[in-house]
């Protein structure tokens, strides 16, 4: 008599556990990037095959086959960037150093969203004040992503937020100008951060590279950013790659209390 049922091991039940912690820790390190897309596209790919050669499509699983063979090859050249993050973010003495890897590592994150103080009125005023005088701003708010691989770019400040403190960063002979300013946890994290830029060929061609970098930090991020432009003095809010230009302090206090309230 053919047995109809399967045989389940604890091995096994072990075993599917940990490809599901991998794949978890596999999708935070990417949540919040372009880089989602391509690897849910790789794990379909890889699903592909495990059925073809389930099946025993031979020719079929032969080819897939080869293209899995390459597929380590292929990863490193497509998730440089974020693979860069991850090794720096290892070697920092922040995971090893105060006892607490497994901690970081199998810590689940059950909200989608968690609630950060910031202080919007110090914030937008500075924002107005900024843009009546055309001083050149970008403002990074980080909302889950602690985004430290960017704030360790820059120098740290780690101050209280003020209306003074933020306008005489990007006052125009101050060292620090040049460059984005980070706020976490209600605080100036850093100043003078560097960020990515888009890569997107439809970017408007009349927008600067704060703008450029508002719009890269966000597409490779859960970051808010906030640009002030020194041609005009046009207050832009950005999220998840998209740009609202021209938007006034009170819309952006709404905005602002939206994402933070």
């Amino acid at each position: 008599m053919v047995n109809l049922f399967i045989q389940i091991r604890w091995l096994d039940i072990l075993d599917i556990v940990l490809v599901a912690l991998l794949l978890y820790q596999l999708y935070n390190l990417v949540k919040g990037t372009v880089a989602i897309n391509i690897l849910i596209g790789i794990l379909l790919f890889y699903l592909l095959w495990i059925i073809v050669k389930a099946l025993d499509m031979q020719l079929f699983s032969n080819i897939l086959g080869k293209f899995i063979d390459v597929g380590v090859i292929a990863i490193i050249i497509v998730f440089q960037q974020e693979l860069r993050r991850f090794l720096v973010f290892i070697g920092t003495r922040e995971l090893f150093g105060k006892g607490n890897f497994g901690k970081k590592f199998f810590h689940f994150k059950w909200q989608v969203k968690k609630a950060r103080n910031l202080d919007i009125n110090s914030l937008v005023k500075a924002c107005k004040n900024m843009s009546e005088t055309k001083t050149g701003a970008i403002i990074v708010l980080p909302v889950n992503s602690e985004l430290k691989f960017y704030i360790n770019t820059g120098d740290i400040i780690d101050a209280k937020i003020s209306v003074r403190m933020i306008e005489s960063i990007f006052y125009k002979n101050s060292p620090l100008h040049d460059g984005a300013l980070i706020i976490a946890d209600n605080k100036l994290k850093a100043a003078r951060c560097v960020l990515p830029v888009t890569e997107n060929v439809d970017f408007p061609a009349h927008l600067g590279m704060r703008h450029r970098a508002a719009v890269g930090i966000t597409e490779n991020s859960d970051a808010l950013a906030i640009v002030v432009s020194e041609q005009n003095g046009e207050i832009s809010f950005v999220k998840e790659g998209e740009l609202k230009s021209g938007i006034t302090p009170d819309k952006l206090r709404e905005l602002l209390e939206k994402e933070f309230n």
